[in-house]
């Protein structure tokens, strides 16, 4: 038949593409033009035949998962609430203009949308470019906000790492005109707080400066327009050794070596207060205005650090770089050391778990008349934070609840649906988390596992002796001890306290849970 030839030709067109090693793009379309043509074919019996999983770069996330997932997010917005943060929200895809420009090499990982006959969109790469325009275009100068969204990249993935390209960020930032270092050091001091509160391990925060770096490089040699490409290549040293970094600023950008080397002295200092001291007497960095400037200001964060406690997990380190283009100020990184915890395994090593820092300039871009409203913040890297406690709980094969049911409404004998179903309603009106089973009579040793398997704390258990007496019978699932028969209506209250029996029944659940 012609149909099947054509679709055997259509197979091979793909099978040479991949051959090849062809643009993805150009063969994911191939092949979805293959698979609409082996769908008018026909399968066996008529049925379509495909695979189903998600897209590269792209997870499903369980019961399980979406309960640690909930645990982290809990802990992130908590802090993030008791530093005083609004909440905002924008859309998941801009026009490509606002978001172009903005993130130097790695500008080439933005979601392009299909045009669709009008606006030329791209999927949002991070939450900060679009908080800057949503800053501008409602001429906002002030606000302390954070933001909880996924992002997307055309990153290659690494699953097990946390790397996806969909993936949540959370973001905290400070908007205003504000004494130096006192938003940029409460950045730090949020980092260190959702680090510890979590419990993820041994962590560094690196900090750097973006006019020390632009100081360094000048002094170093490096030309005005190749600083930006430079400073990506900086941004690699936590992933690459010195010589293979100097090999590509000298092979691939064009840098000459004596630079290069000079650029090596620096780049592999990193200390606290004493090295910043060091660096102010240095006889060439000392004589460079925007280092000296930098390396002030790194000079009063440290204070503040200081008093907030936290400098022994800060680190000056001067081949932080971040290789965003928008930072004109203090970056900082923070990296989980090697972990110790007997539940996790040495592979389980996923690096930076939070960044950020100061973007000046980042509002004014969008402003017509070029307003620039001084912003600080930092994004916590929240899905590399999931890997691990994934990976950890997996490990320790410890029990983590799905639900936060606090009672099963279950009956010990037959025909008694209709009791169970005006008492779990009395408990949901009280604001009491309830469940039941799905059964006109389900047995009772059903019911009681159910509650060992899903981690329900207590069972309301009716029967026909509770019915006769009007009370129900509770029991506590973990030790299996029964509390003493309670009055239905009145469970476990007080007869003389003025309550109504929705505030009696949550009174009763405060007592046993």
């Amino acid at each position: 038949m012609a149909e099947e030839a054509a679709v055997r030709a259509q197979a091979e067109t793909v099978r040479k593409l991949k051959q090849d090693k062809a643009d993805p793009d150009e063969i994911a379309k191939e092949v979805t033009k293959l698979l609409e043509m082996k769908a008018q074919l026909g399968g066996d019996e008529g049925k379509q035949k495909f695979v189903l999983k998600t897209p590269k770069g792209t997870r499903d996330f369980g019961p399980k998962e979406m309960a640690i997932r909930e645990r982290a997010f809990k802990a992130i917005i908590s802090c993030f609430k008791r530093h005083g943060a609004e909440v905002i929200d924008t859309p998941v895809f801009e026009l490509k203009e606002t978001l172009m420009g903005k993130y130097g090499e790695d500008s080439k990982l933005i979601y392009d949308l299909k045009d669709q006959g009008g606006e030329l969109l791209s999927l949002r790469y991070d939450l900060t470019v679009p908080f800057a325009r949503y800053l501008a275009m409602n001429k906002i100068t002030n606000i302390k906000r954070y933001h909880i969204a996924k992002v997307y990249r055309r990153d290659n993935p690494a699953m097990t790492r946390g790397r996806y390209r969909e993936f949540y960020q959370c973001d905290f930032d400070i908007a205003g005109q504000f004494d130096p270092m006192i938003p940029d050091a409460e950045c730090l001091k949020i980092v260190h707080e959702i680090l510890s509160d979590l419990q993820l391990g041994d962590f560094v925060i690196k900090v750097n400066d973006r006019r020390i770096l632009d100081g360094m490089f000048a002094v170093c040699g490096v030309p005005d327009s190749k600083f930006r490409t430079i400073c990506s290549s900086v941004d690699k040293l936590d992933k690459m050794p010195w010589e293979e970094v100097r090999s590509e600023m000298v092979g691939e950008k064009g840098l000459s070596p004596e630079a290069a080397d000079r650029i090596g002295e620096y780049v592999q200092l990193h200390g606290g207060l004493d090295l910043i001291e060091r660096l102010l007497q240095d006889p060439k960095l000392s004589q460079n205005k925007l280092a000296k400037e930098g390396l002030g200001d790194m000079k009063l964060l440290f204070e503040y650090l200081t008093l907030f406690g936290i400098t022994e997990k800060i680190s000056f380190d001067l081949s932080l770089a971040r290789g965003l283009d928008y930072y004109t100020g203090v970056i900082f990184e923070a990296v989980l050391l090697q972990q110790d915890n007997e539940h996790v395994e040495e592979s389980v090593s996923v690096g930076s778990v939070a960044g950020g820092g100061r973007y000046d300039g980042l509002v004014g871009m969008f402003d017509p008349k070029g307003r620039k409203v001084p912003c600080v913040g930092v994004s916590i890297g929240i899905e590399r934070i999931f890997s691990i406690l994934e990976q950890r709980l997996e490990a320790s094969e410890e029990k983590v609840r799905t639900t936060e049911t606090q009672v099963l409404v279950a009956s010990a004998q037959k025909k008694l649906l209709e009791e169970r179903l005006k008492l779990i309603s009395e408990l949901w009106d009280a604001g009491i988390k309830a469940e039941m089973l799905y059964k006109k009579n389900p047995k009772l040793l059903n019911q009681l596992q159910y509650c060992e398997d899903t981690g329900i704390p207590l069972v309301a258990i009716v029967g026909e002796q509770e019915l006769k007496d009007g009370v129900v019978k509770l029991r506590i699932v973990a030790t299996r001890e029964e509390v003493r028969p309670v009055a239905r209506w009145g469970w476990l209250c007080d007869p003389s306290a003025q309550l109504t029996p929705a505030l009696q029944t949550q009174w009763c659940f405060q007592q046993l849970l």
